[in-house]
């Protein structure tokens, strides 16, 4: 079968798996309405946590899916994150070199304080490893409390005007392109530990 690529627009609240011991509500649940009735059996792109929202890509090829998680692929992931507390554009910054919280090393990490009312901003961060709860450890270790995450992109695409909890297929064109723009057979031996 052919890869397919969808575009969901996460709400917060859902889990990104398949199935919750615990019964909570999962992206599939959501996906049911959301994905047309043609599709194929996907899955998840990465993940994003029950309390972060936007864009999670779906894809039915495992192949595609990897190279696309891979840290050896560079694929770059965007956040917009609406924190409470102090911090200045050089702090976020000096995050480009890199950061080291709790002894896990993130990766370069491109932020910018994108408009301020009070104590409240929201900060945008684009980033390449896309570790568990990277952007909320980053942020909160630079003495910040998250009080919303968005993804807003995952490489080229963009959550845009999708609607919350709604679905749409990425066309096989721009899928076509960027499958070509990914390192060829990305080396497992790249990955970091951690």
């Amino acid at each position: 079968e052919p890869a397919r690529l969808y575009a969901f627009h996460k709400p917060s609240g859902l889990l990104t798996t398949e199935h919750d011991p615990a019964g909570r509500p999962t992206i599939y649940t959501a996906l049911r309405n959301a994905l047309p009735k043609d599709a194929p059996r996907v899955m998840p792109v990465g993940r994003l946590d029950l309390n972060t929202e936007g864009l999670l890509l779906l894809t039915n090829d495992g192949e595609l899916k990897r190279a696309m998680e891979l840290p050896s692929s560079n694929v770059p992931r965007t956040y917009r994150a609406r924190c409470f507390g102090d911090i200045s554009q050089d702090q976020l910054e000096g995050l480009i070199d890199g950061i080291e919280v709790e002894g896990v090393r993130y990766g370069s990490i491109d932020a910018d304080l994108e408009r301020r009312t009070g104590r409240n901003q929201w900060v945008v961060m684009t980033l390449t490893e896309g570790k568990n709860r990277e952007v909320r450890r980053v942020l909160e270790h630079l003495g910040l409390k998250v009080s919303r995450l968005l993804r807003t992109a995952y490489g080229p695409f963009a959550l845009g005007d999708l609607p919350r909890g709604a679905a749409g297929e990425i066309s096989k064109e721009d899928l076509g392109r960027f499958r070509s723009s990914l390192p060829k057979g990305p080396s497992r031996s790249k990955r970091p530990a951690g």
